[in-house]
């Protein structure tokens, strides 16, 4: 008896409808969000049915974090944080990606930031397929999650005069993902 070989459905990122955020608290009493301006990612689902189990490969270029605050988006691009002229990349590899009901997903994968890789578990919410007029397949996620910065290598760290921290440790992740079949 032969084995079948599930036909494997790659899938790419679109930019142009993706949003790749980040959150993080400011002297404790605020919320600054990041994102990335410049990235790429690809998907690999066994068939056409759903995503369980995909292989899921993104980075980020981290010379175009960007906060609307040219000051801000500098330091980050320093040493004190990402370090873009070292270490121009973020990346992502997933390492399982589990169906938990018809719309939510769990992602877990490696996360390397600077030198640093770590494991990471994000929750997904899966917003279904369409196809545009042009005749593209389209999927849609939510993804979110939170790190540890310092985890990471971004270390950086300032104490307000009452003692509180200028940015806290963790942050969140929101992104908005669109898929296009390839």
């Amino acid at each position: 008896m032969e084995a079948t070989t599930a036909v494997k459905t790659k899938w790419k990122i679109d930019p142009a409808h993706s949003e790749i955020q980040f959150k993080v608290k400011h002297m404790m009493v605020s919320t600054v969000t990041g994102s990335f301006d410049e990235f790429d990612a690809s998907v690999e689902a066994d068939g056409d049915k759903d995503f369980e189990d995909a292989k899921i490969e993104f980075t980020a270029k981290t010379k175009t974090v960007n906060t609307r605050n040219k000051d801000r988006d500098e330091h980050l691009r320093s040493d004190d944080f990402f370090n873009a002229e070292k270490y121009p990349e973020l990346k992502f590899t997933s390492t399982s990606f589990k169906k938990i009901n018809d719309h939510e997903y769990e992602l877990k994968g490696d996360l390397t930031i600077r030198d640093h890789t770590e494991p990471v578990s994000l929750q997904v919410e899966f917003n279904g397929k369409a196809v545009d007029p042009y005749g593209q397949t389209k999927a849609g996620f939510e993804i979110s999650g939170k790190i540890k910065r310092k985890t990471f290598g971004l270390k950086w760290s300032a104490v307000t005069e009452t003692g509180g921290v200028v940015v806290s440790d963790e942050v969140r992740l929101d992104l908005n993902v669109q898929l296009i079949k390839q």
